[in-house]
């Protein structure tokens, strides 16, 4: 988190990084690593039918994700290290292990 504040700040984009301008971004990202998969039909595990050089580039493209999801969460306050742990566990009651196991319903489901 703060690295990624830090390369903003050094760049004076503080005054650009407000939540919707961020969200805006991440939303283009996402839409990027979506097109490295589009028209590829069911991809394995692993990417095995992938060449080095796409794979490198889909990893680009997660960082690119993964750094607009932090630089959102900071800007709105929300503290990542306290709200995942909280969704996993509220996912772990919505999705019980003994219920879910080898299943893709629907939470509801479950219940």
């Amino acid at each position: 988190r703060e690295r990624v504040s830090a390369f903003a700040k050094e760049r004076d984009w503080d005054q650009f990084h407000t939540p919707r301008n961020i969200l805006c971004a991440l939303v283009g990202e996402v839409g990027e690593l979506a097109e490295c998969f589009q028209w590829k039909g069911e991809v394995a595990r692993g990417l095995p039918d992938f060449p080095e050089k796409e794979k490198v580039h889909i990893g680009e493209e997660l960082a690119d994700v993964l750094i607009y999801t932090v630089r959102l969460a900071h800007v709105c306050d929300i503290p990542l290290e306290t709200c995942i742990p909280r969704k996993m566990a509220m996912n772990g009651a919505k999705y019980p292990a003994d219920k879910a196991r080898g299943r893709s319903d629907k939470y509801t489901a479950y219940q």
